[in-house]
């Protein structure tokens, strides 16, 4: 039960506040909202101050009220015993309240001091108020000339507890203001380090670029110089010449495939079945997937004794075939053609080792370092053309939030007071 006061309205003065626009630099704002923080805490502590040297006399005024209702008997004498009973009950639970829960308040030195005096001042009311609210009857109709005093009292009590409660809530909001544009201050700062490294990486880059494109077109002057040599289109003539005689393998391989591919079904038979020595198994395994690169004057003799031991298989039915004369024919016709392609083949090999000795002494030496050098160089460029762009990048999209930022922080500073702060990062 309430006992009667209500919270004090606040009369809302009608002022006209003059708003200043002001144009500041993004290093000035820490200083700002310092310089505000430190006024708004003096202007903070002063008014709770003030506020405490209004309250303390209420209360004494309690106390004393207290002390005046202790010796005051009411006159219960002259009412029924039960209800002198009550009203004495009620008489001395509001005396012991006072007592024991109406205290001095402390002074103020800091918001330490601040916080104490609005949860001592909370607590004092909220106890009168509830001891009150229970005897209300009992105040108002046995101790009249106390009732109209408390209420006073206690209703200027709770106003001057509103606004202290009001003045710690409203520094409380601006403080923690202060931390997040000090917070916002501190990301604009690393967000700016790391636009500042980013553009230093691209400077470097774009000088070691320059060194890079400087020795790329040295290069490629170089290979030109190189290409346009009669020495060099020598070398291309006859690397053409060459390229066009490899060409001849193609011929001469067909034809040794074509023969080999007719006894190629008795001969691999024979290589399951034969007990060859090692190179002799060799020859037998190419001469099966890849005879040319068998036919030399060295493997001859190795070459007619397999084809001989698979014409032997034959006859005796070792190795079966469809038609034995056929196959025994198609393995001499091979013997009698071996002669004809080893020297095609010989021939052949003798004819582009010189076409090739040719070429090589026809490059010219420096020219594949110099091709190499190119790539390597070429590459390293490209690399560093990315990354170049990657920081840039990154820069652009830094460039994007820091005006975020400094909006969030001149929508802050306008919370502190009726100036409007332009912020210049420039």
């Amino acid at each position: 039960m309430v006992f009667g006061w209500s919270k004090k309205k606040q009369e809302e003065n009608s002022v006209d506040e003059i708003t200043q626009n002001k144009e500041i630099l993004l290093t000035d704002v820490s200083k700002i909202i310092s310089d505000l923080g430190t006024l708004r805490k003096t202007q903070t502590l002063s008014d709770i101050t003030n506020l405490r040297n209004k309250t303390e006399p209420l209360i004494k005024d309690l106390m004393n009220i207290g002390n005046h209702l202790e010796k005051d008997n009411l006159n219960i004498d002259a009412i029924d015993k039960h209800l002198a009973i009550i009203v004495v009950r009620g008489k001395n639970q509001v005396i012991n309240m006072i007592k024991k829960d109406v205290v001095s308040l402390p002074k103020i030195s800091s918001f330490d001091d601040a916080e104490k005096l609005n949860s001592m001042l909370n607590l004092i009311l909220k106890q009168v108020g509830d001891v009150l609210g229970r005897q209300t009857r009992v105040i108002h109709i046995f101790a009249k000339k106390y009732a109209s005093q408390l209420k006073e009292n206690l209703a200027v009590m709770n106003s001057n507890y509103f606004e202290i409660h009001q003045l710690l809530k409203n520094f409380n909001s601006t403080k923690s203001l202060s931390d997040e544009i000090n917070e916002t201050l501190n990301q604009i700062k690393k967000l700016t380090d790391l636009r500042n490294e980013k553009s230093k990486k691209i400077t470097e880059i774009n000088a070691a670029l320059n060194s890079t494109n400087e020795k790329i077109s040295t290069l490629q002057n170089s290979i030109d110089e190189i290409k346009s040599s009669e020495n060099y289109k020598k070398y291309l003539t006859l690397k053409n010449t060459l390229d066009e005689f490899v060409e001849q393998k193609s011929i001469i391989k067909t034809q040794i495939d074509t023969q080999f591919t007719k006894i190629s079904r008795p001969l691999g038979r024979y290589e399951y079945a034969s007990s060859l020595d090692k190179d002799q198994k060799n020859i037998l395994s190419n001469l099966v997937s890849e005879p040319i690169d068998m036919l030399s004057s060295n493997n001859y003799d190795s070459i007619i004794l397999i084809l001989e031991n698979v014409r032997k298989g034959i006859t005796s039915g070792s190795i079966s075939v469809k038609d034995v004369e056929k196959t025994s024919f198609q393995i001499t016709e091979t013997e009698e053609s071996l002669d004809g392609f080893i020297k095609q083949v010989s021939e052949y090999n003798q004819k582009y080792k010189q076409m090739q000795n040719d070429v090589s002494s026809l490059m010219p030496s420096d020219l594949l370092s110099l091709e190499s050098d190119l790539a390597k160089t070429t590459l390293l460029n490209n690399e560093s053309n990315l990354k170049s762009k990657t920081f840039q990048g990154e820069i652009d999209e830094i460039d994007s939030k820091i005006p975020k930022l400094v909006l969030e922080i001149e929508d802050k500073l306008r919370q502190f007071s009726n100036t409007t702060y332009t912020i210049s990062t420039s």
